[in-house]
Parts: structure tokens; sequence; C-alpha cells
């Protein structure tokens, strides 16, 4: 108790973390990292190649392009900060740090939900109206979705982390977490919170089913559409597209519904941090995968760039 009251301030939280130094955590934590590096990378090489080829210059590939931009984020909102914690032996991070994290979390977490509810919008127009897609998914309507995704999830990632960051916490701040996530971090306060938890999970509630119920609305008129088609090689290739977005939002939503939907006396934190790990590191990982491997125009994107590089290393 007393040497970690001397590494941080009356004001610092001690965030607990998920690993400890045994051997099959180190094991464990290097798998992390690993994840995480493929994750930086991963992102970094989809939000590279969107960018410099013009056939991924769609709709389609512009709401990807944020997806990968959320995910680029989210990784680095927790995870260098529990590295830096776990390699100095640190568990400290500052009040304001702990604000900074969950209100960038929130954010990006309603962001790319709502994003992937309306990615299902994108593939339904694409699908079921082919000859008016370039009128009904124009730039400026791209715009406004990718805009109203984002403001949604700020607004939404301002308000919880100036209520959470106005309550007072009191006694040894011990965060049960590996970041300062707003549930565990709520248990430490003086006062009761029980109102505010009740409005955050009619909020998550909300966040989670609004985009939901765009997805399950999407794809039902998707099914329709291929159903109706005479061609069944038209048929696979529609819904072939659609595979790759369905997917991202099964991995998505089925680790934000196990944390956030659950009734409270069910929440452990054990397993809520081994979820965690799961939608903010290897969900972000396996996303350019999902959306790179099983699809050729990315594919092309990225042989047409190996060879550029062949030919330049060559002269």
């Amino acid at each position: 108790m007393e040497i970690q009251s001397n590494q941080s301030s009356t004001d610092d939280f001690i965030l607990l973390g998920i690993f400890s130094h045994s051997p099959t955590d180190l094991v464990l934590f290097s798998l992390v990292m690993v994840v995480f590096t493929v994750a930086l990378c991963g992102n970094v090489l989809l939000l590279f190649l969107i960018y410099i080829d013009p056939r991924l210059h769609t709709p389609m590939y512009f709401f990807l392009s944020q997806l990968s931009l959320m995910d680029l984020m989210l990784v680095c909102t927790n995870v260098p900060k529990m590295v830096v914690n776990f390699l100095s032996g640190r568990k400290s991070i500052s009040f304001v740090g702990c604000g900074i994290q969950i209100g960038l979390f929130v954010c990006l977490v309603g962001s790319e939900g709502l994003l992937l509810g309306l990615m299902a919008y994108d593939r339904y127009v694409a699908i079921s109206h082919p000859l008016h897609y370039p009128v009904l998914m124009n730039q400026r309507v791209c715009l406004q979705i990718v805009g109203s995704s984002w403001a949604f999830g700020i607004i939404d990632g301002v308000i919880q982390m100036v209520v959470v960051m106005t309550f007072p916490y009191c006694g040894w701040k011990e965060v049960n977490h590996f970041f300062c996530e707003m549930l565990s971090l709520l248990k430490l306060a003086c006062i009761d919170t029980s109102i505010f938890e009740n409005v955050i999970y009619a909020c998550c509630v909300f966040m989670l089913f609004l985009p939901f119920s765009i997805i399950v609305a999407s794809y039902a008129r998707i099914l329709r559409a291929v159903l109706r088609m005479r061609s069944a090689q038209a048929g696979k290739k529609a819904l072939a597209t659609c595979s790759s977005h369905l997917t991202a939002v099964s991995l998505f939503y089925g680790a934000a519904m196990f944390i956030y939907l659950r009734p409270r006396h069910y929440r452990a934190p054990s397993h809520d941090k081994v979820v965690s790990i799961f939608y903010t590191v290897l969900t972000p990982m396996l996303n350019p995968f999902i959306y790179s491997l099983r699809n050729r125009e990315v594919m092309g994107a990225l042989r047409k760039g190996l060879d550029h590089c062949r030919i330049g290393s060559q002269h």
C-alpha cells in the first residue's frame, strides 16, 4: 500500500489490471501485444489502401475507412496505458487521464456501433436499388452518415465523462479493471449512483438497439431482394458482399451486449475484463481481415501496392 501511494498523488486512481507476473499471464500479455500490433498494422494498411487506390473510392470503402480509424483510436485509448503500467510496475492513472479514457472509449464505441448500423443501410441500397445507388448514396449522404455517427458518439462520450468525473471518490481508489471503465469506476463513488447507472443502462439499451434495429430491418429487406433475384449467382454475390459486415456486427454487438445488457447481479469483474480485451483489442484486429481477405477489391489493391513496391525496389 505504501509503495503504491508513493507512486501516485491522492487524486490518482489505481488500475488493478488484468495480468499478474506469473508465467501464464506473461504468455497472455505477450499474446495481447501481438494482437495489438496486428490491429495497428492491419487498420493502418487498410486506411492506406483505401486512400491510394481509386477503385476503393466508393461509399462502402469510405465507411470502412472510418471504421478502421475508430478501431485504430480504440486500441490506442486503453492498451498503451495498460502496457506501460504492466512493464513499469506502476498502476496509477491521473484523474484527468481517467476522464479522457472514459470519454474516448464511450465516444468510439458509440460511434462505431451507429456506423455499423448505418453501413447495413448502405448494403441494402446497393443490393435493392443498384441503379439508383450513386444518387441515393451520394457524397453528401455519406458525409451525413459518418458525421452523425461521430457526433452521436462524441456527445455521448462528453456527457458521460463530465457526469462520472464530477462524482466524489473517496478511500483507496482501486479500479478493478485494466482501464478506467465507467461501471468499475462508479463502484468507488462516495455517493449513491444507482439513478445514474439506471440512466446509463437505458442509454446503452438505446445505443445498442437503435443501430441493431437498422441492421435487422436492412437485412430483412436485403434477404427479400435476394430471394426475388432470378440468378442464383447474383444472389450469392449479393450475400457475399454482406457477409463481412455481418461478421463484424456479430463480434461487436455480441461483446457489447454481454458487457452492458446483463443484469447487475450477473456481472463479474473477471468476466468483464476478459470480454473488454475482446472488443477493445481483438475485434479491431479482426475487422481489417474480415473486410480484406474476403474482398477481391481490397486484395487487388494490396497486390497492386506490393507490385509497385517490388518494381520500385528493382529500380
